[in-house]
Parts: structure tokens; C-alpha cells; sequence
């Protein structure tokens, strides 16, 4: 006999799977109610009676802000959840009702009296409450959700582990390449597709290059040479006039980059240029955007004049090792990064304070 309680229950949409000889449903909800049915474990419990880690509320402005601001246009992956019971067997809390096309099709139904905790997707759960709060029509809308049922917490806790061991994030570089709201990194896209230092030596989806790579430069290394230039944070938009400035400005730098244009000439090969160069990796190009710092506020005749004396700097590592090196290595530590764009600026006769020169003698001592 069936003793399942229709009248009390939550009721989606689903499709039935089997992973590991055991059910699990697909199914899809409305937004407004994902706060209302989908717990998270408060951060006061211990954490080996929750189901995963404390919410860090940090993280719900931005994702809340994505949401509101591209209401058209946004893209919320699948939540994954466990129903779990501390009143009866949750097997008896749980009824699929199968469609008449398809035994896989149909209905998942879930008591009331039942637990339905989130194992992935707290963070997504909190912002979707504090948007649909800002713009209650996003409440229509409706997200995925992954349902597997679990008889205790020790399974659901195991399954948030065995999720976050085996994910594999993208970096930093084909997540630049992709990111069409961004505006350094669309930046960053068309520096690497028409500057030229760039064009035809930017990994388009590598963070750290191989040294027989026939590429130079990691997109994303160009993003971020690219805000600091302008001292922009991570969130902050660039102008017409700003990205003019900038394509300029590297253009120019280029043209007195005497490594830079043999490699072009193939009168310097791509493997020596980066086994013997600061310039050919992330430190030179982000100790170039410091000094570039107050090079771009110039009138352009008096930016030449600093810009001309890189033609006659010595590049190779070894003229470098107290600075842009640790450890025999090249190192983008923010100390390396200071004291390698503090060496530029002396050389191509830029302004050092009295604060950077104390500093600078502090950290070559240490």
C-alpha cells in the first residue's frame, strides 16, 4: 500500500538516472522558490553535522549584481541537492511518478517532512534570494536541479568532497578569451589581435607558456599589464579614449624593444628570447606597465624621450637576478615587481620618490 502523503509534498518535474547503481533526478523549479525549499546548514552547527562548508556571504554581491544586471543574459548552472530525512526512512519520503511515454520521465515528489540540502550551489541559492528581492520577475524564471536521495548525512557530506576534488576550473587566459561583459579582457582580445607586440605571439588559452611554444605572451598576462597601465581595478570599465591611449602606447614601446623585433625579424629565436629574457615572461611585461604608469600621462614627444633609452637596456636574466629572480627563478612576487619596474624607471630616467628608494634599499638588503 502506498502511504505516501500527496497532500504534503513538493512537487517538480523530473527525469531519472542511475549513477552508481543507485537513483538520482534532474528537475527544474521555478527560482522563487529555491530559497524557500533549499537549505543550507547555518554556521553555527558543527561542521561535521553539515553538508558542506560556511557560507561566505562575500561572494553574494557580485553574483546577486550578475543576476540583476543581465536579467536577458545570465546563465545559473544546475544546484546539486541531497534529500535527506531525520523522522523516517527517506526512502519512504520520496515517490517518482513515471510518465505514461517514458518509465524515465515524470514527476518527483518529495514529503515535506523531508530535508532537501544543497551540496553544491549554497552561493548560487543565496544570491538568487537577494535578487529575486531587487527584481521579483527573475522569480519566473527556473534553474536546474540535481536530486539525489540520501539515507544519511555522512553520504551527502561525502558527496560534496568527492564534487570539489574532482573539479577542474579553467584558467585565467581562456576564461579572458571567453568573457564578452569584461571590458579588460575584451581589451586584452583585441591588443593580442592588433598591437604589435601581440599579434602572433599571444596564447590565447595558456596561463604558463612551454618553452618551445611558438607563443610569447598568455592573454591573460596582457589583461592584467593592461589594468595596470591604468591603475584599474578588477571590476572597472576602460573608455574609447582610455583603450586609444593604450593601443598607442604599446605600439610605441614596441618600436624601441630591441628583443621584441628580432624575434619578429626571426633574427632572435622564440626558445633563446625566453630562456635568456625578463621581457619574454609575465615579470618584465608587468614591471613595463608599472613604469608605463606615468610614461602614458605624457604629451607623446616627452614619452618618447623616456621610451627611447629601453632600446638600451640589458634584458638578459643575469642582469637581473637581485631583482625580477628568487631562488634562481624568475618570480612575479610583488617584491620582484617593484624592484625590477624600479630599475626601468632609473633607466629610461623616470621620477623615483624618496618612499620607493628607501623601499627599494630595504628589500635589496633582506
Amino acid at each position: 500500500m502506498d502511504n505516501f502523503d500527496y497532500d504534503f509534498c513538493y512537487s517538480f518535474p523530473a527525469i531519472r538516472g542511475i549513477q552508481a547503481g543507485r537513483p538520482f533526478y534532474t528537475a527544474t523549479c521555478p527560482l522563487r522558490i529555491i530559497p524557500k525549499i533549499f537549505m543550507y546548514d547555518e554556521p553555527e552547527v558543527p561542521p561535521e553535522l553539515r553538508a558542506q562548508r560556511i557560507l561566505n556571504k562575500s561572494r553574494i554581491p557580485e553574483m546577486t549584481n550578475y543576476l540583476v544586471n543581465n536579467p536577458d543574459d545570465y546563465v545559473l548552472p544546475a544546484l546539486t541537492a541531497s534529500v535527506i530525512s531525520d523522522t523516517a526512512s527517506v526512502l519512504s519520503q520520496v515517490k517518482f511518478v513515471e510518465s505514461d511515454s517514458s518509465p524515465n520521465v515524470g514527476t518527483i515528489k518529495i514529503s515535506m517532512k523531508a530535508k532537501i540540502l544543497i551540496n553544491d550551489g549554497q552561493h548560487r541559492r543565496a544570491a538568487i534570494e537577494a535578487a529575486i528581492k531587487i527584481m521579483p520577475e527573475l522569480g519566473q524564471d527556473n534553474i536546474a536541479v540535481l536530486l539525489y536521495v540520501d539515507e544519511k548525512l555522512e553520504r551527502c557530506q561525502q558527496r560534496f568532497v568527492d564534487m570539489n576534488q574532482n573539479v577542474v576550473k579553467s584558467n585565467q587566459s581562456i576564461n579572458t578569451l571567453y568573457d564578452k561583459r569584461n571590458s579588460a579582457a575584451k581589451l586584452a582580445y583585441d591588443l593580442a589581435s592588433n598591437t604589435k607586440p601581440f599579434v602572433g605571439y599571444t596564447d590565447m588559452e595558456r596561463t604558463s607558456i612551454p618553452l618551445k611554444s611558438n607563443k610569447i605572451f598568455p592573454l591573460n598576462g596582457i589583461k592584467k599589464a593592461t589594468r595596470t597601465l591604468l591603475s584599474k581595478g578588477a571590476k572597472e570599465d576602460f573608455n574609447d579614449h582610455e583603450k586609444s591611449l593604450i593601443e598607442s602606447f604599446w605600439d610605441e614601446l614596441n618600436t624601441y624593444m630591441t628583443e621584441w623585433n628580432l624575434v619578429r625579424n626571426n633574427t632572435l629565436s622564440i626558445n633563446d628570447f625566453k630562456e635568456n629574457y625578463i621581457v619574454a615572461h609575465g615579470i618584465g611585461l608587468q614591471a613595463l606597465a608599472i613604469a608605463g604608469q606615468d610614461l602614458i600621462q605624457m604629451p607623446k614627444e616627452n614619452r618618447e624621450r623616456h621610451l627611447k633609452k629601453l632600446s638600451l637596456i640589458d634584458w638578459k636574466k643575469s642582469s637581473w637576478s637581485k631583482r625580477s629572480m628568487l631562488h634562481g627563478r624568475l618570480s612575479k612576487a610583488t617584491s620582484n615587481l617593484f624592484l625590477t619596474s624600479i630599475e626601468i624607471k632609473r633607466q629610461i630616467a623616470l621620477p623615483i620618490s624618496d618612499k620607493d628608494l628607501t623601499k627599494e634599499k630595504e628589500l635589496l638588503s633582506a
